[in-house]
């Protein structure tokens, strides 16, 4: 599971005000919920898009912080995608994920690589001895 946060001055409230209703329009139907630190998150067991197998995402709230958003993108192997013929919505897949956590957090997938790294600097006890 990772967890996003939102741009300086935003709240994921006021970025995805329905986000059950964002991530059906992303990934289709919301098939249940699941717990994650004590938040339910939503459960996509069946995705419109063939390269997914399961997608689990929703607010991860903390108290006195901002919430974040906590997804999980559970895909086919790259071969099986291939032998079912589905190569092409590999691209939409990307697409789709992008898209989707630009519009939910407001930052592009550069800004989240660099909040990452970042975050994995702050904390070198995370980080294995070389």
């Amino acid at each position: 599971m990772k967890e996003y946060k939102m741009r300086r001055g935003e709240t994921l409230d006021e970025n995805a005000p329905d986000l059950k209703g964002t991530v059906e329009e992303y990934f289709g139907s919301v098939t249940g919920t699941e717990e994650y630190e004590g938040n339910d998150l939503f459960v996509v067991g069946e995705p419109d898009n063939p390269v997914f197998e399961r997608i689990v995402a929703g607010a991860a709230e903390y108290s006195g912080k901002k919430d974040k958003l906590a997804v999980h993108f559970e895909e086919k192997p790259a071969a099986q995608v291939i032998e079912e013929g589905h190569a092409d919505a590999a691209e939409d897949a990307v697409n789709a994920k992008n898209d989707f956590l630009l519009e939910v957090t407001g930052r592009d997938a550069k800004s989240r690589r660099d909040s990452m790294k970042r975050s994995v600097e702050d904390d070198p006890d995370d980080v294995p001895n070389a």
